[in-house]
């Protein structure tokens, strides 16, 4: 532990966590264990295809509800609290009034695409932009939005006329509603996201900010993720760390291990590599920060696979099915011989890039396949896309150990067990129910080590590998089609 920690071990520490579809609140000991927890849903607007906002007072609102709720918790009351982590959705952007916080347009979600027009006339720029910002040009970041806003809100000119604007991450305007002085300030990963910032100086790029025609003036003020940010309003309670959700939740199980590969499988799947503190740039991978503090700061290689659960949802749309996930673990238990899924659901992410959608099973030249066949090839077509990133990575002399598995289709074994087979990798399951508000809290701590029971091996399921030759023949398959390799 560190000296805080020793110093502070009998107090608690506050995790808020501002996610997409709900705001939580955590109070969390040294050990890693929830004492206390909140959460109220929020809601997604979807105006059309490409327009999806969030109502930011509705934002702010549950944000001091949930806390005010962790706060008023008896046992909460009895400890105290001695810092607090802010963890927020990544790519979503806001303005705001820069004295009183006040929003001035709707929180524009990390999964709008209305600026898409906006960077065409961009796209040979590409790679320049790319290698300072370490992201692909994508309206889903945020500098397109933000550009976009300033074309098409004329609410904003009176507020920019009079050098009261600001606007970026929604973890920005979270931080000015939550602080004492209403500060104008954001951490470098949530930065980062709007594809604005040089990942090398950890500041705005001035060239950057004028391909997309963005002043800086307008913008908060950039730190690292792990630093004093101010004084949580009416509680003395100082924050001490804001990092954006996906970037927290990898250390949700505390330090993050040299070789290990980090597998959050939710509705689409995150594949990322420490690069420790060398900023490594790949041609078809993204670079992004994991953590920063005022000595060091460690990088990421980040891979995206769109169809996980998404990949699932659409078969259960196919068969005409609420939910098959339930199926699944049977399936994976019974099937040892299923056809190959060929998975472009949403497109395909890292390392192709490419938007197709043809979805479809490979003729294996036998019968019709069965359901569960059916569902057992796409199970193993997300983990033959995670095994592609995870070839790409190895690809520039990166060791990888061992894969930590996190999200809600890690629940299933069979899935695990495959994923161990297929790599021929130790895969690690950390029984860690909310990886995001339990990695800003050892974040905010400045914890050196992992939380004490899953450094001392409890609550983690290990998979060991196997033999895997009838699954890696349809790996190989698998990337023929795809033209890998």
């Amino acid at each position: 532990m560190t000296v805080l920690a020793e110093r502070q071990s009998d107090k608690l520490i506050l995790a808020l966590d501002v996610g997409t579809l709900s705001v939580r609140a955590s109070a969390y000991d040294f050990s890693g264990d929830a004492v206390a927890f909140a959460d109220q849903p929020i809601a997604l607007n979807q105006l059309s295809s490409s327009q999806i906002e969030q109502d930011p007072a509705e934002i702010n609102t549950a944000v001091h509800h949930v806390m005010q709720q962790v706060l008023a918790d008896p046992v909460v009351q009895q400890r105290g609290i001695v810092c607090a982590g802010l963890a927020s959705q990544r790519s979503s952007i806001v303005a705001w009034n820069r004295h009183t916080g006040e929003p001035l347009t709707p929180v524009l979600s990390w999964q709008d695409r209305r600026a898409a027009s906006y960077l065409e006339p961009l796209a040979s720029k590409g790679v320049a932009i790319k290698k300072k910002s370490g992201l692909f040009l994508s309206p889903h970041y945020g500098a397109s939005k933000l550009r976009w806003l300033l074309d098409n809100y004329p609410d904003l000119e009176r507020p920019l006329r009079n050098k009261e604007l600001v606007f970026g991450p929604l973890a920005a305007f979270v931080i000015a509603n939550l602080l004492d002085g209403t500060p104008c300030i954001v951490d470098h990963v949530n930065a980062s996201r709007t594809q604005l910032m040089d990942l090398q100086k950890h500041e705005w790029s001035s060239e950057l900010l004028r391909e997309f025609g963005i002043a800086r003036e307008l913008l908060p003020d950039c730190q690292p993720t792990q630093s004093y940010f101010g004084t949580i309003r009416g509680t003395g309670i100082p924050l001490t760390a804001v990092n954006g959700d996906q970037n927290a939740a990898i250390h949700g199980p505390g330090k993050l291990e040299d070789g290990t590969l980090i597998v959050n499988v939710g509705t689409g799947a995150f594949v990322l590599l420490s690069t420790n503190t060398q900023l490594m740039q790949h041609p078809s991978l993204l670079a992004s920060i994991a953590n920063s503090s005022a000595d060091h700061v460690t990088y990421l290689l980040e891979g995206t696979v769109n169809g996980a659960g998404a990949a699932i949802k659409w078969a259960a749309d196919q068969w005409g099915e609420a939910d098959v996930t339930p199926q699944l673990a049977d399936w994976l238990s019974s099937v040892e011989t299923p056809p190959v899924f060929i998975n472009t659901i949403g497109g395909l992410g890292s390392p192709f890039w490419r938007s197709e959608q043809n979805p479809h099973f490979l003729d294996n030249g036998t019968t019709e396949p069965s359901r569960a066949e059916q569902a057992v090839a796409i199970v193993e077509s997300i983990l033959f896309l995670i095994a592609i990133n995870l070839e790409a990575m190895s690809n520039t002399g990166q060791s990888v150990k061992r894969i930590r598995i996190t999200g809600g289709l890690s629940a299933l074994d069979g899935l695990c067990q495959r994923l161990a087979n297929l790599t021929q990798r130790v895969v690690l399951r950390p029984q860690v129910k909310q990886a995001t508000s339990q990695g800003i809290a050892w974040l905010a701590a400045n914890l050196s080590e992992g939380w004490h029971d899953l450094r001392e091996g409890a609550h983690v399921d290990y998979f060991l590998p196997k033999d895997g030759r009838s699954l890696k023949a349809r790996y190989r398959q698998f990337c023929s089609e795809l033209g890998w390799r």
